[in-house]
């Protein structure tokens, strides 16, 4: 075998071997080569790489001496590239010579049989290892991606799967690399069995599991297909259920999986080790509390007599690291400490205090808002730069930056300032979504058919915060142009501001029945004044102009409305009114986010009195609306409205203020405005002067879509209906309807379909399953 650096004397025109292979690099065996003055370099084998990578590499350049722990130090950079497969370095006289043959190119990677996962994801998680398209194949790494590929497969219970994977050579010294997938049948769970519980069954400890055995939906929600992951998550929870519920010592032995021959049903077994049921002895607290030992211990849900919850200790101790956070201590250390007695069958924990340094924000950073200005996301601050850490005013913060409606996501952080021990940096990230709506509303019904309504409205007018909005409703029944600005910060302490023109007609929904019309033009101005961080008071003023036309065939209530005005026309002819509306609100808003809530309340009560010569008025409304999480990621949501109007005096009630029900906004199922106690049949709605509306909804997570709460579906119960003059507001009278359906924030606003179906119609109620809307809210 030739040594390195062995020198050969041959006639003058031979080269003189100076390493022939990477292995005898490393043998330790050499003999020294004649150090020699490098007149020039020459590269030979590169196809792909250009000359100078390589004489980047070399430890020697022309003019300089080459020695033999020059030539080491050179083979060993050029194959630490990975470029090539074989490096040889000689000499032909003063001329040193590198000779490479260099490692293939990936000319492309493709995959046949793949079902389960998207191809391009797998082509990227490919690249981002190292195995793709113009880059150095490896076998190392094709090894490597296989064995991934087959585990992924295996986490998703395809323990069938067969991966073949084929190497093609292509000129110009590249290959193509193909994985040939047999993805096989899913492996199905066909039993959960449980060893060692006693205190609960095995119905009760698998209905707490996602796993599970195949029944009539499992096609939907495959939980009878195993995963890995998912039992380590089941198995979790089995062991919360047992910590929550006093048993403090209780173990989960082993979980054994068994699969059959032909790799189709999965067998598994939970040993269980239940331990003692504990009660608490006692709960006290130890360490620094600044003198706020009362309030501190007011904190703790877990106390002296109950059956130990192991969520309740988190709790608890969550709560009092959370309410020194609001103190400045960031970084306080709350531990809950055992002492069991086993003999009692009982738990005392001793809950040690270290709030550690006071932290203050140094710098607040924002990010991702590409439209909205930082100034109308900073002024949402309740935290400020430079002052204590307050874990309450950031998440105020928080909220009262995701109820702009401006962002789909609202995320903040609170990393430590590298080189420090009591500053953090708070960084804000959003997700911008489009702020412009169009808001249409379609219904279809086999009285009025096909009904359109529409708007325009821009939420966030060049990134300002201020509102722009144009309405153009251009439905059967209701024609509006009306033109609308708020500016939220009016005032720098966040008083605000509205104007809004408008031009609204109605007419019948049903020619048939009756010719009228309604044109009400005005304008107003409106301010709202915060009182608190939630708590916001509305004043203002208005001038309406309103014209009731009608004919001989009209609906009577707006005949005799004609009549009160011109006692001698029969209610056929003109009604002019003009009135000058006062109107004052007050609203709390504690939601989560106005856009999507998951917690929180939102009321709103409001008074309007309309002052004229012709018409005097009062009209009352509160709304209350109630958002709790609910199971995992979905969220029950309440709302109560209620509405109540009269004339004062003896003038008459203005019939275009009268309420009406129905329809998606109000009792889903029955069509829009239709309800009265009474069903009016054929006839026109006429709505009431009183209306109260119910509403239930159970929002979930769309299938596939995880834990994205802009796409939803829900159930729903709807309750309500309106009431006449000399009707008493009456919940035997409701209308109720239940059904389904899908909310979607899409990109030109809020979108909710339902399908929903009366429960209690009368004779002469009017229908209607589907509606959906495009702009709705709850």
């Amino acid at each position: 075998m030739k040594l390195p650096f062995e020198r050969i004397q041959l006639p003058a025109a031979s080269r003189t071997i100076l390493s022939i292979a990477a292995f005898a690099l490393c043998s330790g065996h050499a003999i020294a080569v004649e150090p020699f003055t490098v007149r020039d370099i020459r590269v030979e084998g590169i196809q792909r790489t250009e000359a100078g990578t390589v004489f980047n590499y070399l430890p020697v350049r022309v003019g300089e001496t080459f020695t033999d722990e020059k030539a080491t130090e050179a083979i060993k950079a050029l194959y630490a590239t990975g470029f090539f497969k074989d490096v040889r370095i000689e000499a032909e006289g003063d001329v040193l010579v590198v000779m490479v043959e260099e490692r293939p190119a990936i000319a492309g990677v493709d995959f046949s049989g793949i079902k389960e996962f998207d191809k391009d994801q797998l082509t990227k998680a490919l690249k981002d290892i190292g195995l793709g398209e113009s880059r150095i194949y490896d076998k190392a790494l094709l090894d490597r991606a296989e064995q991934e590929l087959k585990r992924q497969y295996l986490s998703r219970g395809l323990y069938g799967v067969q991966i073949t994977t084929t190497v093609t050579p292509v000129e110009r010294n590249r290959v193509n690399i193909n994985f040939a997938v047999d993805e096989g049948d899913v492996a199905r769970i066909k039993q959960i069995n449980f060893v060692g519980n006693k205190a609960f069954s095995d119905n009760q400890l698998r209905d707490l599991m996602s796993s599970g055995t195949s029944g009539w939906f499992t096609w939907y929600t495959k939980a009878d297909q195993y995963s890995k992951q998912k039992l380590s998550g089941d198995i979790e929870s089995i062991r919360s259920f047992y910590l929550n519920r006093g048993y403090l010592e209780m173990k989960v032995e082993s979980t054994q999986v068994s699969i059959t021959p032909d790799r189709k049903d999965i067998y598994i077994t939970v040993n269980i080790n239940e331990g003692d049921k504990f009660t608490v002895s006692d709960v006290k607290l130890e360490g620094e509390m600044f003198g706020r030992e009362e309030e501190l211990k007011s904190l703790l849900t877990l106390k002296s007599g109950d059956v130990y919850s192991g969520e309740r200790l988190t709790e608890s101790v969550k709560r009092i690291s959370e309410r020194l956070g609001n103190f400045g201590y960031a970084f306080a250390n709350v531990n809950a400490n055992p002492e069991i007695n086993r003999e009692k069958k009982e738990v005392a924990f001793t809950v040690f205090i270290d709030p550690g340094k006071r932290v203050y924000v140094r710098n607040i950073n924002i990010g991702g808002n590409t439209k909205t200005r930082d100034e109308v996301i900073r002024r949402e601050f309740r935290q400020f730069e430079r002052s204590w850490y307050d874990g309450s005013k950031i998440k105020l913060s928080r909220d009262r930056v995701d109820r702009l409606g401006f962002f789909t996501d609202v995320n903040v952080e609170t990393p430590e300032v590298p080189g420090t021990t009591d500053q953090v940096d708070l960084n804000m990230n959003v997700v911008e979504k489009p702020t412009g709506n169009i808001s249409l509303g379609a219904g279809f019904s086999s009285s009025e058919k096909l009904t359109l309504s529409g708007s325009l409205h821009q939420e966030n007018a060049f990134g300002s915060g201020n509102s722009l909005g144009i309405d153009l409703n251009t439905s059967k029944r209701h024609k509006t142009i009306a033109l609308s600005t708020t500016n939220p910060y009016f005032t720098d302490d966040g008083i605000s501001r509205s104007y809004e023109v408008f031009l609204r007609t109605s007419r019948p929904p049903r020619i048939s029945s009756g010719d009228y019309e309604i044109q009400t033009k005005g304008a107003n101005i409106k301010f709202g004044v915060p009182f608190s961080e939630v708590d916001r008071v509305f004043f203002g003023i208005g001038i309406e102009q309103t014209k009731v036309e009608t004919d001989s065939t009209s609906p009577e209530i707006f005949r005799r409305y004609v009549e009160d005005f011109s006692p001698d026309s029969g209610g056929v002819g003109t009604a002019k009114t003009t009135t000058f509306p006062l109107t004052a609100a007050w609203q709390r808003d504690s939601r989560d986010s106005a856009l999507v809530p998951s917690r929180g309340r939102y009321q709103r009560a409001r008074l309007e009195l309309g002052l004229g010569n012709d018409t005097q008025y009062y009209i009352g409304s509160y709304e209350q609306q109630y958002f709790k999480p609910f199971l995992s990621h979905s969220t029950l949501a309440l709302k109560g409205q209620i509405d109540y109007g009269r004339a004062i005096g003896d003038k008459p009630y203005p019939v275009f203020k009268n309420f009406y029900a129905g329809g998606i906004g109000s009792v889903r199922g029955y069509e829009g405005s239709s309800l009265s106690v009474e069903p009016i049949g054929d006839d026109d709605p006429e709505g009431g002067q009183a209306r109260l509306l119910l509403n239930a909804e159970l929002q979930f997570p769309f299938p596939g879509s995880g834990s994205d709460r802009s796409l939803r579906w829900f159930t729903f119960v709807d309750g309500g209906n309106v009431f006449k003059k000399n009707e008493t507001i009456n919940i035997a009278d409701l209308r109720y309807s239940a059904g389904i359906g899908i909310s979607w924030i899409s990109p030109i606003g809020p979108l909710k379909l339902s399908f929903g179906k009366p429960l209690n119609a009368k004779d002469g109620d009017e229908e209607q399953a589907f509606q959906f809307q495009l702009g709705t809210g709850f």
